[in-house]
């Protein structure tokens, strides 16, 4: 599907649609499936039966209703967006955008188009902006799991030809506005940036809590950096789809625990391989699918994680815009953190 706008400049957006928490722990997976609590290194869900326990335990479907189209976006309240405002103290403002990759690579199948019309005064955008290469968010049509999208919706009732029939990227049209909470783990870690394949566990996140000074809340924005952009940019591109760190699955009971409302990364949210064998994606599953939980994915946290340190700050006051196209998959997007 295409969705094309012109003004002065013309933008072709190639649309690739595609397809607290009570007890979910190692006992209640133990109940489940008569296996031994996991260590870290082989932690649940680490199969199709685990995921399944851990989708039906933290799914928020029917929680705001039969005809819900927001999900989690509805824990961000006027009270969220006050408190938010009053994070931007010094009004310092900076993009979570990496520029769009316009060369061919390992981690970009689709390169970012720039053509000049005649005359050279309009031009025109195409951008296929799923996948690892460029900044965008996941409207919560994007992933189903057994033919369902987030509220239980049938895939025919929504995923059609002309686009998604409900839970399209129209819905944030009017923006989101929430703390948004850098978890800087490579910081943490004393690293400049994780190596592919480590996975971000709960302990790892809430470790990060404690050296940072800050609580993720209701309404909260989480934002992981591993440090992908900077390795990118000593060592050069690799297949991040096949190889990347990122959160562990287990960490969806932690997000609905705490009221997440919005999660991104700068690569795809989720540790590839993934450690739950069969199921694909399975972190942004849990969290699209399961708990109505927009992901941005392929967001450049690089200045943001120097201005914070610099700052000793945090926290900050982020806004959200997708391009509001009816029945979106998703949305490329300049995300901006207030300071």
């Amino acid at each position: 599907m295409q969705s094309t706008s012109r003004a002065r400049t013309t933008v072709v957006v190639v649309l690739a649609a595609s397809a607290i928490v009570s007890s979910f722990d190692a006992r209640t997976i133990r109940a489940a499936t008569g296996q031994p609590a996991a260590s870290q290194a082989s932690r649940a869900p680490r199969n199709v039966e685990e995921f399944d326990v851990l989708f039906q335990q933290v799914k928020n479907w029917g929680r705001w209703g039969p005809d819900d189209q927001l999900g989690a976006a509805n824990l961000i309240t006027t009270s969220a967006r006050k408190r938010a405002a009053a994070l931007a103290k010094d009004g310092l403002t900076v993009s979570l955008a990496h520029n769009p990759l316009v060369e061919k690579a390992e981690d970009n199948a689709s390169p970012f188009e720039h053509t000049m019309n005649k005359g050279f005064t309009t031009d025109t955008y195409r951008v296929s902006y799923h996948g690892y290469a460029h900044s965008h968010i996941d409207a919560l049509c994007h992933i189903l799991y057994k033919d369902q999208t987030y509220n239980g919706y049938a895939r025919a009732a929504v995923n059609t030809e002309k686009g998604c029939a409900k839970l399209g990227i129209e819905n944030l049209k009017q923006g989101i506005v929430t703390r948004g909470i850098l978890l800087d783990i490579p910081r943490l870690k004393g690293v400049p940036y994780l190596e592919p394949g480590t996975a971000v566990y709960q302990e790892d996140v809430e470790a990060w809590e404690k050296k940072a000074g800050v609580k993720v809340g209701p309404g909260d924005a989480v934002l992981l950096r591993t440090g992908r952009w900077a390795r990118r940019d000593q060592l050069g591109p690799w297949p991040v789809g096949r190889n990347a760190a990122g959160f562990h699955a287990s960490i969806a009971t932690w997000m609905k625990a705490r009221g997440v409302a919005f999660v991104g990364s700068d690569a795809a949210s989720e540790v590839v391989p993934t450690l739950v064998e069969g199921v694909n994606l399975p972190v942004h599953t849990l969290l699209i699918t399961g708990l109505g939980i927009n992901i941005l994915d392929n967001q450049d946290l690089e200045r943001l994680s120097e201005t914070a340190a610099r700052l000793r700050r945090w926290e900050f006051m982020l806004t959200i815009n997708p391009v509001p196209v009816t029945g979106g998959t998703g949305s490329p997007l300049n995300p901006l953190a207030v300071f």
